[in-house]
This record gives structure tokens, C-alpha cells and sequence, in this order.
């Protein structure tokens, strides 16, 4: 390359001291420019807005297109993250031939520091499919030679590693393209490699790069590294292992930690939290503060056999051994199983390359006994969430004997799969791992192992197959996704407005989906009394195609219901929102095929009419309040001023008076505190009336009928436990029966109206 070539191509280059300007423009989403008033108006014809106005200028801007917005994220990502070399704007192009210097290639994203040159090539598209990037990869493959010998003789003092990435978005990468990539060396970064990388840096900042090096130059040798370190060789649990100090900054090159996101998919299974900001600060200023951490490190050598020096001079008495470890000098070789906030937290101290920080090393450990480790070493320490958990079960239960650990596995899984896989519609919409979406792995497994697609089991043994389980775990799971898939895929089509309204709506969340899952369960329960299909025979789009005709009905029911119905609908929560979706959804079916009834759905909407609730609880409001003035007249009535103290059996009395004292520590108005009196239930006026039955309650709470002399008194105010059992249903999700309500009515014309009294209540008034 002539000198002129090389000033030329230095001079498309930005530096340190311009990098903040222009990360700044490159994170708008608008481009703008300033023009002179005159000319707003054929630049508003040209889609620009007006964005502000000044003295003699005014600043217009236009939205950027999605390809210019993705490079630029790009490119701002690593000018953030540590590249401090990067291209000024798109019309930088590399000479890639000795021959012929005019043969060049124009570069999206050029990212240089002191050690590493990345050379990007962006591409995008509107909606989500699969790209074709055969073309462009053996293109590129015959150019990056050429590329490569361009670069180091523009900075030839240094060998810098040089790695071709192709980045995407909305473009899916078939396992050819892969190949093509990987032939030369490239590496694919998908938008949830370029999100997850940015999140990164948003929580560590340029101890960021850490990871992203590891991922792009997983096993690729650290030349100048020092990796020799004087330790100590042990067992435990049946696994060798070694302690030893060392600086963070080693560990930090040859260190990754395996975070459950869609950016590591790649390297399934993995187990870690994403690290907390705040956590990692407070870290960091302990650390530049003076203190440190005894606790160590725990990691896990990954892909070769550690080599160990013992040393001349042993302990006899003891297992251990000391000597010399030598690490390995690859990027991504150590795994951190726990420790990542301390590690992290020396990425910008001062004290990076001075501290030690105590290590302990295990040698190829399975990803499961990773993994096992990891919970057992969190069980005392902040929890395991339930998604993380379940995530994680996908992995580490799927070869397990037990085959309820096997179903959960499998539940997991298909929940990943929904998750992660760009061709389902649930696409982003999972929690997976910690990664919070509106559907939750936990609401996708409660409904698989509920409905019948997977049958019965116990830890020992399969108790009934299922309408898709037929005794294969990969069978099964192949199966399973593939018709959810096409299922679910079948709804969003249908249903465009509120599918993709997503939690804002009253379908995408853990409730529609529940019940989308058990209806097609259903279904397929249907087709098989039916004689339609036999699922074991069937592929997995033979059995969609027939469940399409019922699947219709609930897609018509969610076209139809107006915005009041979907709102109730969504408004039920807990399971009994679950079993409201399901069954709303089976009746919406049923109402169209008269034939299909699922069993207990008649039943549920019996139930649900809830036709005698508000008068029953009008009813129970109202013997209440007889309850509280009757019994306490009668009481004083018979004991004067200590009727509370004599009325009442002790430990009801005394639960009244604590209960009335909190109730009171909450209340800064005192017209509004309760007297103990206020805080009597019905079952204990129960206990009140049988303390003192013969002699003041017996003629007033007999009920008519029950007055023969041989009844005893719990007999007879057995009606009081029946009463005390419907006031304490949730009148929100329980049905007053028919028999209850007349219970209730003649409860009511008896204590309340009077029209009907017992033998001793008739006698008196004679």
C-alpha cells in the first residue's frame, strides 16, 4: 500500500477525542441538519420535521432508516465498550487487492484497539425471516486475506487479532451461511447479541469487553499472558480441584461467565444471572475503598486437562498437594460458576493488576455439574428465580430416571423453544432465564401438565400415556413444538390487533396463554373420541390441520368480544383467572359444535352464574348485625356491667381484645377504632351462646324444629358452622348453591323477619 493510500484511509479514522460527539449522533434515532429558514418548507415536502428553531437557523430531523439505525447501534456498542479506533461514516472502503488498489470494500462498522480489529458488515430487514447470505459470505471469504494484509499494514507495530463479524437483524442464519462463516474465521452477532452486549455495558461498562472478547475469540490464545500461579491440588465430591490466588486481570482475559440469555443460546445449557449495576458499583467502590472479599472464586476450566507441577516438598499426612498450575492462555477457558460481582467489580479498580483475589479451579466439569453446583451454591444466597429455574431444569433434568424431573425438562424446553425460536409467534415474549417478558416458563408448564398432551407420571413410572407423549422424551418434544407452534401461529395470524398488543392486551399473558394451551389440548382429546385422527400415527401439522376447524371458534369469540368483556375477562386473576380463559374458550366451541363438551365445563358455568351471591351476602350482612346487638343485649341483660367478662370463654375474649389493639395502632382517628366487641365472628358467637345456652340463648337460637329435649346443644347450633362456612367463601370465585340460598332465607324469616318462630319463641308470645 502507497503512503498516500494509507494517509487517505488513517484519515477516515476517528480517535478518542472525537468518539463522545459522535456516539452521541450515532445513538439518535434522527438525523438531523440546520438550514436556513427559507428552505423549511422543501424539506418538510422531503419527510424532514422541524426540530428547533434559532437566531438565523433552523434544526430539522428525519427518522433513520431501520439499516442505518441498526449499524449505528453497532457501531456505537463497540465505541462504547473499549474500540477507541473507529470509522467516521459509511463511505470508509478497505483495498482488499495487491494488484489492483481500486479493488475495495466498503466496511459498516471498522472497531480498533490496542490488541483487536473488527471489521462488521451489517444487514436487515422490515419483518423477521431467514437470510441468504451465500453470496455476500464467498464473496467475502475470497476478499478477507486481502482485507487482513490491508489492515496490518496500516498498523504494522502491532499484531493485532483481526475478526469479521456479520450482524443482523430480523435475519435468521441458516446452518450453511454458518459454515461459510466459519470457514474464514467470522462470527454471527443476531440483534440479541448486539441488546445483550449493550445491556452488558450498561451495567459494567468497558468491563464489558471482557465478555465480548471471550465470545468472539473463545479459545484463541493470549500471547503475553503470565499464566503460571503456585496452588494447591485437592478432591471434593469426586472432582479435583484447585485453589490458588490470582490477579483479577488474568482472570478476567481468560473468564466468561455463561449468562441465560438468547445471546449464549449457542452454548446451552447456561446458568447465570445477569449482572446487577448497582451491585457491581457498590463492588467496586468497596474494593477501591480498601476492603476485599475471603470468599473464592469458583470457576471451571473448560475443554483441556489442567497441567499441574507438584512440588518437591509434600505434606504426607494430607490428600493435597502443592505445586505449580499452569492456566490456560485462551480467551473464554474459565467459566465462572459464582463470584461474577467480585470478579467484575475489579474491572476498573485501581487495584486490577495489584490484588490477588483467592480462586478455587475445577477441570472439565460437566455443564450439568455446573449447574449443580450453581443452585447448591445459591440455595443460601439470594434465590433462584422460578424462570431461572425452570430454565435451567431443561437442561439438567432431560437424562434424569425420574420421570416427573423428565416432564418438567420437557415443560421447560418447550417453553425455551416458544421463547427463542424466531419462527414462534412467542417469540421475545417468554421469561426465559431472568429475562422478563409477559409469560412466565411456570404459567407454559402449569398448563402442559394439566391438560392431557402429556398424560401421567410418577417419579417411577408411567402411570398413562398422553394424546403426544408416547414414552419418548425427544419424540414428544419434536412433536409438541411443532404443532404449538403452528397453533399458536394460527391465533396470531387470526388475530393481528391483539396478539400484538401484547401484556397491553388480554391474550399475550400468562392467563390467554394458559388457556389457549389447555383448549388445544382439548381438541385434540376431541379429534381422538372422534376417531378423526390417531396423534401417534399423525405428524405434527396433520393434527393441526384438523384442529383448525375448533380452533376457529375462539378466534371468532376474540374477534367479536368488545373491549367491556375482554376487560372482566382479563380482570379474574390467580388460577381461577387460568380456568376462566380456559373454559370461556371451551364454551366459544361448544357454542359452535354442540358435540364438543369437555368434561366439567357444564358444571363450571353452572357455578359460575353466581345468581344467588349478592343476596346471600345481603342476608349474612344482615344476621351479622342481629348477631351483635342481640348478643350483647342478652349478655348484659343477665350480667350487667362484666357482661364481656363473663359472657365470653376466655381465649375468645382475650384473641378479641389483641385483635382490636392492632387493629387500633393503624388508626389515627379515634371515631373510628373498634371495641373487642367489633372483632366477635360468627363461630364465635357459637361459642358464646353454647357457654351460656340453657340459661339465655337456648329459646332465641333453637332452630324450629330442632327443639326435642334429646338434641344437644352443639346439635343445635350446628346451623351457625353452616353459616360461618358460606360468609367465609370468596364471594369473588365461589357460587352460592340454591340449597344455601334457602338455607340462608330461612335463617333470615326466622331472626330477622320474624315470620316464623320455634315452639319456645311461640310460647311466649301465647
Amino acid at each position: 500500500m502507497d503512503e498516500n493510500t494509507k494517509i487517505e484511509l488513517l484519515g477516515k479514522l476517528v480517535g478518542s477525542k472525537e468518539l463522545p460527539i459522535l456516539i452521541k449522533e450515532r445513538k439518535n434515532p434522527y438525523i438531523t441538519t440546520s438550514i436556513p429558514p427559507k428552505q423549511l418548507e422543501q424539506y418538510l415536502e422531503d419527510n424532514w420535521e422541524l426540530d428547533r428553531e434559532f437566531k438565523h437557523k433552523i434544526r430539522v430531523r428525519r427518522s433513520k432508516t431501520l439499516d442505518v439505525l441498526f449499524e449505528d447501534k453497532v457501531w456505537a456498542l463497540f465505541a462504547q465498550i473499549g474500540f477507541n479506533f473507529l470509522n467516521r461514516d459509511r463511505q470508509f472502503h478497505l483495498p482488499y487487492s495487491k494488484d489492483d488498489p481500486k479493488l475495495t470494500q466498503q466496511i459498516d462498522v471498522f472497531a480498533k484497539d490496542d490488541e483487536t480489529i473488527l471489521i462488521v458488515e451489517c444487514k436487515t430487514a422490515e419483518t423477521s425471516r431467514r437470510g441468504d447470505f451465500k453470496k455476500e459470505l464467498e464473496a467475502t471469504a475470497g476478499k478477507i486475506k486481502g482485507l487482513s494484509n490491508t489492515v496490518r499494514s496500516l498498523f504494522p507495530n502491532v499484531k493485532h487479532k483481526i475478526k469479521f463479524i456479520l450482524a443482523t437483524h430480523n435475519l435468521a442464519i441458516s446452518e450453511e451461511d454458518e459454515l461459510r462463516l466459519k470457514s474464514f474465521g467470522g462470527v454471527h452477532f443476531d440483534e440479541d447479541n448486539i441488546e445483550y452486549f449493550n445491556q452488558l455495558f450498561s451495567q459494567l461498562g468497558r468491563a464489558s469487553k471482557y465478555q465480548l472478547l471471550g465470545n468472539i475469540f473463545a479459545d484463541q490464545e493470549i500471547p503475553e499472558m503470565e499464566n503460571r500461579v503456585p496452588a494447591v491440588e485437592g478432591k471434593m465430591g469426586g472432582h479435583r480441584y484447585y485453589s490458588f490466588a490470582l490477579e483479577p486481570d488474568k482472570l478476567l482475559k481468560i473468564g466468561y461467565v455463561l449468562h441465560r440469555n438468547r445471546a449464549n443460546v449457542a452454548m446451552m445449557p447456561t446458568y447465570q444471572r445477569l449482572i446487577k449495576k448497582g451491585r457491581l458499583k457498590s463492588v467496586r467502590d468497596f474494593i477501591d475503598g480498601g476492603g476485599y472479599f475471603p470468599n473464592s472464586i469458583v470457576i471451571n476450566i473448560d475443554g483441556q486437562s489442567l497441567k499441574f507441577e507438584p512440588a518437591n516438598t509434600q505434606v504426607e499426612s494430607t490428600e493435597s498437594r502443592a505445586g505449580l498450575l499452569h492456566l490456560p492462555k485462551k480467551y473464554r477457558s474459565a467459566f465462572i460458576i459464582d463470584g461474577q460481582h467480585r470478579l467484575y467489580g475489579y474491572a476498573d479498580s485501581k487495584f486490577r493488576e495489584s490484588n490477588t483475589i483467592p480462586v478455587v479451579a475445577f477441570n472439565n466439569l460437566s455443564r450439568e455439574d455446573q449447574i449443580k453446583l450453581f443452585m447448591q451454591i445459591n440455595e443460601n444466597q439470594k434465590a433462584v428465580s422460578k424462570d431461572l429455574r425452570n430454565t435451567l431444569n431443561a437442561d439438567l433434568l432431560w437424562t434424569s430416571k425420574n420421570y416427573t424431573e423428565q416432564f418438567k425438562a420437557l415443560c421447560s424446553r418447550i417453553g425455551i423453544y416458544l421463547g427463542e425460536d424466531r419462527t414462534s409467534p412467542l417469540y421475545n415474549m417468554i421469561s426465559i432465564g431472568e429475562d422478563k417478558k409477559p409469560i412466565t416458563t411456570q404459567a407454559i408448564q402449569n398448563a402442559l401438565r394439566r391438560g392431557n398432551l402429556l398424560g401421567k407420571v410418577t417419579a417411577s413410572k408411567i402411570e398413562s400415556l398422553g394424546t403426544i407423549y408416547n414414552g419418548n422424551l425427544d419424540d414428544t418434544y419434536d412433536k409438541l413444538r411443532r404443532f404449538l407452534n403452528l397453533s399458536f401461529q394460527y391465533v396470531a395470524e387470526n388475530v393481528p390487533q391483539e396478539w400484538e398488543k401484547g401484556d397491553a392486551g388480554m391474550l399475550v399473558i400468562n392467563k390467554g396463554i394458559y388457556g389457549l394451551l389447555m383448549v388445544f389440548s382439548d381438541i385434540i382429546d376431541f379429534l381422538i373420541a372422534q376417531k378423526t385422527i390417531d396423534p401417534y400415527k399423525a405428524q405434527a401439522k396433520e393434527i393441526f390441520d384438523e384442529s383448525k376447524t375448533y380452533i376457529d371458534p375462539v378466534i371468532i369469540f376474540l374477534k367479536n368480544s368488545d373491549e367491556e368483556a375482554k376487560a372482566e375477562l382479563k380482570s379474574s386473576y390467580g388460577s381461577t383467572g387460568d380456568t376462566k380463559y380456559w373454559r370461556t374458550f371451551q364454551k366459544a366451541i361448544h357454542d359452535v359444535y354442540a358435540d364438543f363438551e369437555p368434561e366439567g365445563m357444564a358444571e363450571w358455568f353452572h357455578r359460575e352464574e353466581k345468581q344467588f351471591n349478592e343476596r346471600a351476602f345481603q342476608i349474612i350482612r344482615d344476621i351479622e348485625t342481629h348477631f351483635k346487638q342481640h348478643f350483647k343485649e342478652k349478655l348484659e341483660e343477665h350480667y350487667g356491667r362484666k357482661w364481656f367478662e363473663r359472657g365470653i370463654p376466655p381465649k375468645f375474649a382475650e384473641k378479641a381484645v389483641t385483635e382490636a389493639f392492632n387493629k387500633n395502632r393503624d388508626i389515627d382517628d379515634e371515631e373510628k377504632e373498634v371495641e373487642p366487641w367489633d372483632c366477635i365472628t360468627i363461630i364465635v358467637y357459637r361459642e358464646i351462646a353454647m357457654k351460656n345456652w340453657q340459661n339465655i340463648f337456648e329459646r332465641d337460637y333453637t332452630r324450629p324444629g330442632e327443639e326435642k329435649r334429646n338434641v344437644s346443644k352443639e346439635q343445635k347450633t350446628s346451623w351457625m358452622q353452616s353459616l360461618e362456612r358460606i360468609r367465609n367463601q370468596n364471594f369473588h370465585s365461589y357460587s352460592v348453591t340454591e340449597e344455601e340460598l334457602e338455607f340462608l332465607e330461612n335463617l333470615y324469616d326466622w331472626l330477622i323477619k320474624r315470620s316464623i318462630q320455634n315452639k319456645y319463641q311461640a310460647e311466649s308470645e301465647e
